[in-house]
């Protein structure tokens, strides 16, 4: 009997002696009913470890938006005729990249004869009419013609020059050439040229279909200047000033982060109680398009706070923690697991609210507490 004890005693040491050999160099969990966090200062200079303390920093105020990337009303433009007529060529697709003047899109219509038909007998008639006034401008002078027959003929001439003058606007807005016309060349086709250089970002016509004056036939953007367009809630503009910084992403294309700021603040609220932000990139050459959905930060006051540094923090289940030293002895640190409440980041730094438990003079763990804290 007493044979058997002492394997069973001999077994013991043996299996505790195998357990604290494996977990010779892993920190460890004091039994204490403080659970504190041991760590040997063997493995807090092996892992690097350091110390750190909360210190005061100031952090941006910011007001969270959303919106969109735009361009000014400028930058963007819709063709149309200012006569109908039939699509008889449009070379161009969506995406396609135009310069100002450029060919985009041809017409046809007999109207377009009969108008410069028109032009070509009111230039004649008032060429005929004009002789006419000047006789009589002549013969009033010497008073040989009554003044009736004066102002009939005065009245005549001016109202073909009028008409005249009325076709050849009509010819010009439609891209007709005038002295092709004076010339006896006529044309039943027109052709329509980009009013700005850009992208064409919408094609609403087919070859052979009617368009009208209101038709949109072609619409083109230039992206080479672009904004934002951000709705800010009544409750935050008074807070809003022009200059301001403003950082943003397109979270549907990238998490990369974007400076702008403030260029223009709206005067009219919307019916969802918004009002309108524009800003301006700092970095224009970034190619941002039209449309693009923009969650962004603007900066509108700083303010001191207690902080620290971002990798003392850990954040678990939606909590935030820190390992405060408790004690230290010979060769060991002890941690206390220590709940704290953050609110804004900026450049590594965490604020810590007020309410926190921490204090100024504790001493933190840093790089390395997330490998501890779920211990």
């Amino acid at each position: 009997m007493k044979r058997i004890q002492n394997k069973i005693i001999i077994g013991l040491v043996f299996l505790l002696a195998t357990s604290c050999g494996n977990k010779e160099n892993e920190p460890s969990v004091n039994t204490n009913t403080d659970n504190r966090i041991k760590i040997s200062k063997d493995q807090f200079e092996e892992n690097n470890m350091t110390f750190t303390q909360m210190e005061m920093k100031n952090f941006p105020v910011k007001i969270k938006v959303n919106g969109m990337i735009d361009v000014p009303p400028e930058n963007k433009a819709i063709v149309n005729s200012p006569m109908g007529g039939y699509i008889t060529k449009t070379p161009f697709l969506e995406g396609n990249v135009v310069k100002k003047g450029a060919f985009i899109v041809a017409l046809e219509n007999p109207e377009f004869v009969t108008l410069q038909q028109e032009y070509m007998e009111a230039k004649a008639r008032l060429n005929y009419l004009k002789a006419e006034y000047d006789r009589h401008v002549t013969m009033r002078d010497e008073n040989i013609i009554s003044a009736k027959s004066y102002i009939k003929a005065e009245s005549d001439y001016n109202s073909i020059k009028a008409k005249y003058n009325g076709l050849r606007k009509q010819l010009q807005m439609l891209n007709i050439s005038i002295n092709a016309v004076e010339s006896g060349e006529i044309t039943s086709i027109v052709n329509l040229y980009a009013p700005i250089s850009g992208s064409i970002t919408k094609v609403n016509v087919n070859k052979g279909s009617y368009v009208s004056p209101a038709t949109s036939i072609i619409e083109i953007v230039d992206n080479e200047h672009i904004h934002l367009e951000l709705s800010v809630f009544e409750k935050d503009i008074l807070n809003i000033k022009k200059g301001q910084n403003i950082s943003f992403t397109i979270p549907e294309a990238s998490e990369q982060s974007y400076e702008a700021e403030v260029y223009l603040v709206g005067s009219t609220i919307e019916e969802n109680r918004t009002i309108k932000v524009h800003g301006h990139p700092i970095d224009e050459s970034v190619r941002f398009l039209t449309g693009m959905f923009v969650n962004a930060e603007i900066m509108t006051d700083s303010q001191s706070s207690n902080a620290l540094i971002g990798d003392a923090i850990v954040e678990e289940d939606g909590e935030h923690f820190v390992l405060v030293l408790d004690e230290e002895t010979q060769t060991d640190y002890y941690f206390v697991k220590t709940k704290v409440e953050t609110s804004n980041n900026s450049d590594g730094y965490a604020s810590i609210k007020e309410n926190s438990k921490l204090k100024q003079k504790d001493k933190i763990l840093n790089n390395g507490a997330f490998g501890l804290i779920g211990i």
